[in-house]
């Protein structure tokens, strides 16, 4: 088994609301990377990337908040996952939020090209799309943005990030989406991406769902990035996250889902994003993350 490479991202720059800062700390201490090496793994925690605060910034452009204090961060996370990649290592990315996948997914894809010489498979499991652009987004908040310069459109400040674009369309898969703004719903019904949506789930159950998402990002590609927002996650189970949507995945949903990952072998990187503590109950939502990572790392019931 890869050893496993804990990388903490406190951003939230991208986010509209403060706390997601604070998530990689609660991810420590709900014991993640105990419970990681309890599984046989090798883990070594790579400490903290260094994230300024919005207090310390100005947003300059309000169409993209914090945009070159963001692109530096996660140009700073490529050069760390890259890292850990090539030493043999999956690296488990705790966020912070989701605007970090600029640079996480981008190191996987960058690896598995010049390594295998093919494209990346991504799922992308949010209650969002993440797909607004600075001429789309209604509040200018970063973290709306991620996927949409990983498939190579703006903000090109993190579009621009190691290989790019860092994903095709065609190997893209969003699971768990319930809550889009208008003009991203135009984004993404013409970007060519696979969408699963949570009335797909509730109509088709979750490991049809799952397992389609699997086989999507699996075909003609090198390996798949798994980017979690815990948001994807109903309030009533996972209530510490940046920004909560009713109708979301169960306890056995979202398991489900890192299960049937763990079993197809291809998981390259892990992002584990969104955690926000000064929402959360007594620390529920980070210890629910850390046993999804468990999950998608092995872990099994029987």
């Amino acid at each position: 088994m890869k050893p496993v490479h804990i990388i903490g991202v406190p951003l939230d720059l991208g986010a509209g609301r403060r706390g997601v800062d604070m998530g990689p700390s609660a991810l420590r201490i709900a014991g993640i990377g105990d419970q990681i090496a309890a599984l046989g793994r090798t883990v070594v925690d790579r400490g903290d990337l260094a994230a300024p605060i919005p207090e310390t910034q100005r947003p300059a452009d309000k169409r993209k908040k914090y945009i070159r204090e963001i692109a530096r961060v996660c140009q700073k996370l490529h050069d760390l996952a890259l890292k850990s990649l090539d030493a043999g290592a999956l690296p488990l990315v705790l966020g912070g939020d989701h605007s970090l996948a600029a640079g996480s997914v981008a190191a996987s894809a960058g690896w598995v090209q010049r390594s295998a010489s093919l494209p990346l498979g991504l799922i992308w499991i949010d209650a969002h799309g993440d797909m607004n652009t600075p001429a789309t987004t209604t509040s200018g908040n970063v973290h709306g943005m991620p996927l949409a310069a990983l498939l190579g459109n703006e903000p090109a400040e993190l579009s621009s990030i190691g290989f790019s674009p860092a994903v095709q369309p065609q190997h893209t898969v969003l699971l768990g989406i319930r809550n889009l703004d208008e003009e991203e719903k135009a984004q993404l019904r013409g970007s060519g991406v696979h969408v699963f949506t949570m009335k797909d789930i509730d109509r088709d159950g979750i490991a049809t769902v799952a397992e389609r998402a699997i086989a999507v990002a699996s075909e003609g590609t090198g390996g798949i990035h798994v980017s979690l927002d815990m948001d994807v996650c109903d309030p009533s189970i996972a209530p510490g996250v940046g920004t909560p949507v009713k109708g979301g995945l169960d306890y056995r949903e979202a398991h489900m889902v890192m299960e049937l990952v763990a079993d197809s072998r291809r998981l390259v990187a892990l992002d584990l994003v969104e955690v926000n503590p000064t929402l959360d109950l007594r620390n529920a939502t980070a210890e629910f993350a850390a046993e999804l990572a468990l999950s998608a790392l092995g872990k099994r019931i029987l």
